[in-house]
């Protein structure tokens, strides 16, 4: 391929609508997945970058194109569906035929996914998280020494899947009460962190070798920046985000977090795009929660504040993360459609934190 050539970008997603709730589902079993209009956002976003799209849709529909698709790389934001590995289903597929993808690989795809390993990994980093355990059945032990309050959540979720007031818990009763209905109705284990007492933040991060990472957003819930005791349940989310960016933070706190997101990217090889959650304690003190490398590129959430407070579209983030796997599979081309720079450190700092 030339310098500058446009590229067929093949298009990977899962959309609600494919997934009708079954009988036994939790109320939030498709939380994950996306909105028509997102996918039109990214599509489109791609298409104003000089490329073809062609929209390919989930795993499953993966599998009945893989043999006859002729794109250049394929732009992954597919969930996939049931176990722990589900959000590795694509990027493996996409692997086995030597087709390139923007996003994660399926291994920190199922890494990151599995809070527990995900974690264990920021640890073996010395990258703050809470204490936790794990339980795969509400009898199991809890270790010995072990205080309240804390949190439990089912082990491989995202999108605040399996968390609702009662999911904070005081003694140990309310904890093995919680655990049951979670292994219940999530049919996997749970994961049972220190709760923290504090304020929330995430950290959005494009690129690779130096890539964007952009100033923390603060997480609000029902107009509140001080949360406390409040977290993000999944009927919060389904109400609609609540993000402040600026955050209103000093200017070390800012820094300390840009600096933790980027070594969590790079202690589980993030590429191209990622969002990280973070709690900070009532004394300033950050602790990672977790790693997506699936965030939503929804306008409504995280990446779309974001380009809000940055002035620039939100199609000009789609082509950044498109523009980064790009330049990673070796492929160059044009500067995204309207040829901006990186924007200057309102929002963002370099790579060389």
């Amino acid at each position: 391929m030339e310098k500058g050539e446009a590229v067929r970008i093949g298009l990977t997603f899962d959309i609600r609508s494919d997934y009708p709730r079954a009988a036994g589902d939790p109320a939030d079993a498709a939380a994950e997945f996306d909105h028509p209009d997102t996918i039109r956002a990214i599509e489109q976003a791609i298409e104003a970058a000089g490329h073809t799209v062609v929209r390919i849709g989930n795993a499953e529909a993966l599998l009945k194109v893989i043999d006859r698709l002729e794109v250049d790389g394929v732009f992954n934001i597919a969930e996939g569906l049931r176990g722990r590995n589900r959000e590795s289903q694509v990027p493996v597929l996409l692997e086995m035929r030597g087709i390139p993808v923007v996003g994660a690989d399926g291994l920190t795809q199922a890494v990151t996914l599995d809070k527990a390993i995900a974690k264990k990994l920021f640890l073996a980093e010395g990258i703050p998280t809470p204490c936790f355990f794990t339980m795969a059945a509400p009898t199991d032990p809890i270790p010995a020494g072990w205080t309240f309050p804390a949190i439990v959540k089912p082990r491989f979720e995202g999108s605040s899947k399996g968390l609702s007031e009662s999911s904070r818990v005081l003694d140990e009763a309310a904890l093995r009460a919680q655990a049951a209905r979670v292994i219940r109705d999530y049919r996997q284990p749970v994961i049972v962190e220190q709760f923290i007492r504090g304020n929330e933040f995430t950290v959005a991060i494009i690129g690779n070798e130096t890539p964007e990472i952009f100033l923390p957003v603060r997480v609000m819930i029902d107009g509140r920046a001080e949360l406390g005791d409040l977290f993000y349940t999944f009927s919060r989310i389904a109400s609609g985000a609540d993000y402040a960016c600026p955050a209103g933070i000093s200017e070390t706190l800012s820094l300390e977090l840009q600096r933790l997101a980027l070594a969590a990217y790079r202690a589980v090889d993030c590429v191209d795009f990622g969002r990280v959650d973070f709690r900070v304690d009532e004394q300033g003190r950050p602790f990672v929660l977790e790693i997506n490398p699936l965030p939503s590129l929804s306008t409504l959430d995280v990446f779309g504040i974001l380009a809000g407070h940055l002035e620039v579209p939100h199609a000009e983030l789609i082509q950044r993360i498109l523009q980064a796997g790009i330049r990673r599979w070796g492929l160059e081309t044009a500067r995204p459609a309207g040829g901006r720079e990186a924007a200057g450190g309102r929002c963002l700092m370099s790579g060389q934190a």
